[in-house]
């Protein structure tokens, strides 16, 4: 199956993803991104997220020393929603109000800082930082569900380099997530089982797709990736947030993102672009023993820091595909090693 097109199945979404590993094979004459590359400075005047700085909105921001956590100034989401226009719709036409909460979260106060290059303490105080505010907005009655994540460098549309994460809470529980407990759920009433308990177990006992692990969590280039470096970080214990991990479980958790995102640094030798999320069970009030707390990154860099991977034609109008195989990407990953270092 490594050097002959097949598709894999993603039992967590229900879809699959076309493999072509033959295709690695073809000569390269796409687009060729610059390698992205900013001078190391700890404290950026003109940065509306550095400590002491005016934001864009007009606020202030205090000297910070470690975690600031504020309301986005260009939230997408607000508390408060219209009333819905009480005329009839065509069913065809349907849409209603959407409330929510949008805040963002700095990790340090150092400009030029990544999870990559922070400290593991360090990040396990932004690991406690998510903890606290999962809590704190899913206490809302009208929060069914709350997104943390990172778009880490310019190519994944951050806009503004200074270390920082984002958290949306939405009134009712996104597609993705939604999705992805129906899969868990039904996979439990079939199996009796956890499906990501059972993804570790066997993951371990295969071994070709892990990435790094601790006693407590596990990165993996999951069996059905599609982005060409994809990972996921999974719990080994059957956990469903942050809230129910303990201080060992939240440690664990900020050293893997460390190794992690290093090893991604390391492997075309460039501050490495993605999106992180986290995913967990809802804010809805209601018991979900089938959600297996996971963080997914997603990164484009295809061949190198200059090449990345686009979404387009077949994947756009069919389903997705890759060409590296999740194993090669796995096994590159490991090669890159977990050594600090800047660019």
């Amino acid at each position: 199956m490594q050097n002959i097109p097949h598709r894999r199945y993603n039992p967590l979404r229900g879809q699959w993803v076309l493999v072509s590993p033959h295709r690695t094979q073809r000569p390269w004459q796409g687009e060729v991104s610059p390698a992205q590359t900013t001078a190391p400075i700890v404290y950026d005047p003109g940065c509306y997220l550095c400590p002491g700085n005016a934001r864009a909105g007009g606020h202030q921001n205090p000297r910070y020393e470690g975690i600031f956590v504020f309301d986005n100034d260009f939230a997408a989401l607000l508390p408060e929603a219209p009333v819905p226009n009480a005329a009839p719709q065509h069913p065809l036409h349907r849409a209603e109000p959407e409330r929510g909460l949008c805040r963002v979260v700095c990790f340090h106060p150092n400009h030029s800082l990544t999870l990559a290059q922070m400290e593991t303490a360090d990040i396990a105080r932004v690991v406690q930082a998510w903890t606290e505010q999962y809590v704190e907005l899913g206490a809302l009655d009208w929060i069914q569900h709350v997104q943390i994540f990172e778009n880490r460098g310019a190519m994944m549309g951050a806009s503004n380099p200074h270390p920082h994460g984002q958290i949306w809470a939405t009134e009712h529980i996104p597609d993705e997530p939604l999705a992805e407990g129906s899969m868990q759920s039904a996979y439990l009433r079939a199996h009796g089982r956890c499906l990501l308990c059972d993804t570790v177990q066997l993951e371990l006992q295969q071994s070709e797709r892990i990435i790094c692990a601790n006693e407590e969590f596990v990165a993996l280039v999951p069996f059905w990736a599609v982005w060409p470096f994809e990972a996921l970080v999974l719990s080994r214990r059957h956990c469903g947030a942050l809230p129910a991990m303990d201080a060992t479980q939240q440690s664990a958790l900020a050293e893997i993102l460390q190794r992690l995102t290093r090893r991604y640094d390391n492997l075309f030798a460039t501050s490495f672009p993605y999106t992180m999320g986290l995913h967990a069970a809802p804010t809805d009030g209601q018991p979900h023993p089938e959600w297996h707390f996971h963080a997914h990154f997603y990164p484009p860099l295809l061949r190198s820091a200059t090449v990345r991977k686009y979404m387009v034609g077949f994947e756009m109008l069919a389903n997705p595909q890759r060409d590296i195989t999740p194993e090669q990407a796995a096994a590159r990953l490991r090669e890159a090693g977990e050594a600090r270092r800047t660019f």
